[in-house]
């Protein structure tokens, strides 16, 4: 088990978005995090208390987490010597990253040295099987994204926190690191073997009472041509009784794809409800949820009316406005 409180480090990340591990764990598990550490450079900030290592320490801060999710996911020479004089200090570390901890061979034998534990949370613990494609008992959500990091996971978290509230029986299932850390459990999806995601998935979502829903993490986003593979597999994996279109309207374009520009919406629909229908035949189209975080309250609320106008779907940003008129809908299937 990974050690709570956290310092989130926040390393030298250039933007927000990049430290979207640390920033998921604060609006989430805020009782798990005692502040953020940030190296000279960083641009990010998740709106907590800037610590030292040892002001961490003093709080009760027992895990240093990485909270940057960079391209790659590589462990800079410079992050090194910080997570070096970490492990020396008395801290465990924890990871999402691709570069694992595990294999860089100071931060291995500082945390032998100091009797100190590293976690790799990108690491498959499972043997997961190949998908088989068989239908089972419950109901399953997938929020599908026009492009990577637009609000995929706290739409699954805002519509299952939802459900909870209300009594309804409700999971959220991670497929991610940041979702990993928050809840404790799930699948490293973009770790798995490629033959193996969709089984992964189906593994992920048991059979369930049939009033039960899981609330899948979406990961990728069909249209991005670095990561739509991962997204295919929650698709078919998955098996969605419904699906929740997602969208942040501010970029000028794909997340690390400057030659590319994000689909529009409709063109979502049509491509993401064709996919899931062969897996689940019956899959509709539920709502639109809005990641409006870089928009002021007057114009997210015109643009979500727009939306909505525009395409006829129960829309809203969930964890802005809240997620009630997505389960809403959820609950008329």
């Amino acid at each position: 088990m990974i050690q709570t409180p956290y310092l989130l480090f926040l390393g030298d990340a250039p933007d927000n978005l990049a430290a979207k591990v640390a920033q998921g764990i604060k609006d989430w598990r805020p009782e798990n995090a005692v502040g953020q550490f940030r190296m000279e450079g960083c641009k990010a900030d998740v709106g907590i208390q800037d610590m030292t290592l040892q002001e961490g320490l003093d709080a009760g801060a027992k895990t240093l987490v990485i909270g940057v999710a960079n391209r790659g996911g590589v462990i800079s020479d410079a992050w090194k010597a910080v997570l070096v004089e970490a492990l020396q200090m008395g801290y465990d570390i924890a990871s999402g990253l691709h570069n694992l901890l595990r294999d860089e061979n100071e931060l291995q034998a500082a945390a032998k040295v100091h009797g100190r534990t590293l976690h790799d949370v990108r690491i498959p613990t499972v043997a997961y099987p190949i998908a088989n494609g068989v239908k089972r008992s419950g109901k399953r959500c997938l929020a599908v994204g026009t492009d990577c990091s637009v609000g995929k996971m706290y739409t699954g978290l805002c519509m299952d926190a939802e459900m909870r509230k209300r009594g309804l029986k409700s999971t959220f299932r991670p497929t991610g690191q940041t979702g990993i850390l928050i809840t404790g459990g799930g699948v490293p999806l973009d770790a798995v073997i490629a033959d193996f995601m969709a089984g992964a998935v189906e593994y992920l979502t048991p059979d369930n009472d049939e009033d039960h829903w899981d609330h899948i993490e979406g990961q990728g986003s069909l249209y991005h041509v670095s990561y739509s593979g991962v997204t295919m597999a929650l698709i078919h994996g998955g098996q969605p009784d419904a699906l929740v279109l997602a969208h942040e309207p501010t970029r000028s374009h794909m997340r690390g794809l400057p030659d590319y520009q994000q689909p529009s919406l409709e063109d979502l629909r049509d491509t993401a409800l064709g996919m899931a229908r062969i897996a689940n035949p019956d899959c509709k189209i539920i709502g639109i949820s809005i990641n409006t975080q870089h928009m002021s309250e007057e114009d997210a609320k015109t643009y979500v009316k727009d939306v909505e106008d525009r395409l006829g779907l129960p829309t809203t940003d969930p964890f802005r406005f809240g997620a009630e008129r997505l389960v809403d809908a959820l609950l008329e299937l």
